[in-house]
């Protein structure tokens, strides 16, 4: 069963987060940027108009551009929940963002995290 709470949460709200975790493993905000492009299909004015509107992950995922094909092929453990038998598909996209986004501050280089 999908989480309520996640329909409210804004990509405002949770963005800061990611460049955080990033950062302190040494990656840089540009990196989650680039994830965040190639699985949304959004570029940089689009993802700062997204952030700025404190926009909820439902429309930011509804209005991406250009939702990656290849991020179906993101699997494996986040916050408890296995990303690829999660039923609910705006959490599962939440869930393959994080996961990317966890990926990156583990050490993994752009290329794998982008499944190129």
């Amino acid at each position: 069963m999908p989480n309520p709470r996640i329909y409210t949460l804004t990509l405002a709200s949770v963005y800061p987060h990611y460049i955080t975790k990033a950062e302190k493993k040494g990656r840089t905000k540009e990196e989650v940027d680039a994830i965040i492009f190639w699985l949304t299909g959004y570029d940089k004015e689009g993802l700062a108009n997204q952030v700025a509107s404190n926009t909820t992950f439902e429309v930011f995922f509804n209005e991406a551009p250009a939702y990656h094909p290849n991020a179906e092929k993101i699997a494996g453990l986040i916050c408890g929940y296995r990303v690829e038998e999660l039923t609910d598909p705006l959490e599962r996209k939440i869930r393959q963002l994080e996961k990317l986004i966890d990926e990156l501050a583990k050490g993994k280089s752009i290329e794998k995290i982008l499944r190129a």
